[in-house]
C-alpha cells in the first residue's frame, strides 16, 4: 500500500491511498474546508473509490519530452503513475502538490 498527502495552496487536503490491488482511494481530511482537488471531487466525508489510478492524477503528469527525461532520469517504469506522481507532485502546475508518505511501521 502506498500513501501520498495532496495539498491545496500548501494546506492538507487529502490522503491519496494505492492499494495492492491498483485500487486507489482518495479521502479528504474532515477538518479540510478548503477547494476541491479537482472540480470533479467535490469536497465531501466519504471518500472516492477507484478501480484503477485516477484519471484526474494522471492528467497532472507529464507529457512527452518531459514524460521521456522523466522516466529516464529517474528509472520510472511508463506504467506506474504513482511513481510518476510522487517524482514531480511536489511541482504541479496550480495550487495542487502532492508529497509521498512514508511507509508507517
Amino acid at each position: 500500500m502506498r500513501k501520498a498527502e495532496i495539498k491545496m495552496h500548501s494546506i492538507p487536503a487529502a490522503l491519496l491511498t494505492e492499494n495492492e490491488d491498483g485500487t486507489c482511494i482518495l479521502s479528504y481530511f474532515s477538518d479540510y474546508k478548503g477547494e476541491p482537488v479537482s472540480l470533479t471531487l467535490p469536497v465531501r466525508q466519504e471518500s472516492y473509490h477507484f478501480d484503477r489510478f485516477p484519471l484526474v492524477f494522471e492528467g497532472w503528469l507529464p507529457e512527452g519530452m518531459l514524460l521521456e527525461a522523466l522516466l529516464k532520469n529517474c528509472k520510472l517504469d511508463r506504467n506506474d503513475f504513482w511513481s510518476q506522481l510522487m517524482a514531480t507532485g511536489a511541482d504541479l502546475v496550480g495550487a495542487v502538490t502532492v508529497f509521498p508518505i512514508e511507509n508507517e511501521s
